[in-house]
């Protein structure tokens, strides 16, 4: 059987990169090619900017409500086809088939969803300004083209989750993905095309960021920057985008606290702590890879949590009973390992995992058992690099003091967790950390309404909820006489 194809989509249609190169997909669980993608450059780039600009005015001009129907006829198409894009997805990324089945897909269409309701909410507002001849109001405009820039741990949901909002804002746009998972973001083309989406307004170039990324994040017809991903090339994006003065909103990297207080509920904690880090094998900008738990429980704690671990089953993602697929790249996978190399050297104490399973099954797969380490200090590494994998280091900790002190003692903010009985220490802690988002007795938990603020090194502006829908717009103040009389000057 021949490998497919995947081609990018430019101005409504499917096509090879004029450079006529490719790069191969590679499945995670058995280290096989099972597609080629086109690999984009920037004269592709240039096609599909010049697309969307030719796009813009049209669309923009199109009422809100029927930018919308086209999103929720969308989101309907993606969950007709549920099982193609929960294969592609699985065999792409290597998450197990029952996640892609039943969270990833239907959290991408439960999003366009969403997105396909809200076009007519981009509302002004009107100023008073003390003077009865005169009166100000605020507009919210779309940006023009916009790109977006996915990552590849959640391709299809992150893809949506800038696509939604970009489109009902009445913006057209450019899209890359991630190279080692662009097929889903690919094939997204077929389902707004039948959705009846406009040529032009969508555009997606796949290819090596290095070309593809700087080329979009450069162009000078590009008018703001939506990009998910480490901090490292979020810093690199800045600079890129400094030449054109072109607006970013980035979500970037974390090394989130998850603070476990002796008055927990003890199975709400234990639940939290592994659902925290090992959701999506660890691959998660939020994850609650720093685990602080206080002292009176620590041993004990610790001891459940690796037991926990333990049972988790590692296998192919097409299982329906795995739980915990490959990392996504051998690359990746090789970077995660030097990782729990480094913590041995520092001197943390591995509790569990830190090496693949066993089994001639696993030999040719980016596997890696869920890994613990105990004794961990705030200074050490592995607690403040992010190591994006099923890794969890856990700091023990006196009270509350010490406790804000060490999740707060870190360059990012995405997220944090508190797991307390005490509704009153709740309240105090949240209001002290430095992060976004903090969950309370819950963790990784994602809604459409629900804002996702980045803070410090984890990035720049809002994702998601009305805030972030805002984002995708630009603000015009209007100051308007009704007097009829000439300005008394001069």
């Amino acid at each position: 059987m021949p490998t497919p194809t995947f081609k990018l989509f430019i101005d409504g249609k499917y096509g090879d990169a004029r450079s006529k190169k490719t790069f191969d997909s590679i499945n995670p669980a058995n280290g096989k090619i099972i597609a080629r993608i086109a690999r984009g450059g920037a004269d592709d780039v240039n096609r599909a900017v010049d697309a969307a600009d030719r796009a813009f005015p049209a669309w923009s001009a199109r009422p809100g409500e029927e930018r919308g129907k086209i999103l929720t006829r969308a989101a309907e198409i993606l969950r007709h086809r549920v099982k193609d894009f929960a294969r592609w997805e699985t065999l792409d990324v290597g998450k197990p088939i029952t996640d892609t089945v039943n969270v990833d897909i239907p959290v991408a269409a439960k999003f366009l969803d969403w997105y396909g309701d809200v076009p007519l909410d981009f509302r002004g507002e009107t100023i008073p300004i003390g003077n009865p001849d005169q009166c100000d109001f605020t507009l919210r405009q779309p940006y023009g083209v916009v790109a977006l820039i996915s990552p590849w741990n959640f391709p299809l949901v992150t893809a949506i989750l800038k696509i939604g909002p970009a489109l009902a804002a009445g913006n057209t746009a450019v899209m890359k993905p991630a190279s080692w998972t662009s097929i889903t973001t690919l094939l997204l083309g077929e389902v707004f095309t039948e959705a009846g989406l406009p040529p032009g307004v969508l555009n997606i170039v796949a290819g090596p960021g290095g070309e593809v990324g700087e080329a979009l994040c450069g162009h000078p017809k590009v008018r703001k920057i939506f990009f998910t991903g480490s901090t490292e090339v979020g810093q690199r994006i800045l600079k890129v985008a400094s030449d054109n003065v072109t607006d970013p909103s980035m979500e970037l990297g974390g090394k989130s606290p998850n603070i476990i207080f002796a008055d927990a509920d003890w199975s709400q904690a234990l639940a939290g702590a592994t659902f925290g880090i090992l959701f999506n094998n660890g691959q998660n900008c939020i994850a609650g890879s720093r685990l602080l738990v206080q002292k009176k429980i620590y041993s004990r704690f610790l001891s459940e949590l690796a037991g926990r671990f333990k049972k988790l089953r590692v296998g192919d993602p097409l299982k329906k009973t795995t739980q915990l697929g490959p990392l996504v790249a051998r690359g990746h996978y090789d970077t995660v390992m030097n990782y729990i190399r480094i913590g041995r050297a520092e001197g943390a104490r591995l509790l569990c995992g830190g090496k693949p399973p066993a089994g001639r099954e696993f030999a040719r797969g980016c596997y890696l058992e869920p890994t613990l380490f105990g004794d961990v200090s705030n200074r050490m590494r592995i607690a403040r690099e992010e190591i994006f994998g099923p890794v969890l280091v856990a700091i023990p900790f006196a009270d509350e003091e010490e406790a804000v002190a060490i999740a707060n003692d870190t360059r990012y903010g995405l997220g944090s967790g508190i797991f307390t009985t005490d509704l009153a220490k709740a309240h105090r802690v949240a209001r002290r950390l430095e992060a976004g988002t903090v969950y309370i007795n819950t963790y990784n938990m994602v809604y459409p309404q629900s804002p996702f603020p980045a803070w410090k090194h984890s990035g720049i502006g809002v994702e998601r909820g009305h805030h972030g829908l805002l984002e995708y717009t630009r603000y015009k103040n209007v100051i308007m006489d009704i007097s009829g009389k000439p300005i008394a000057w001069g």
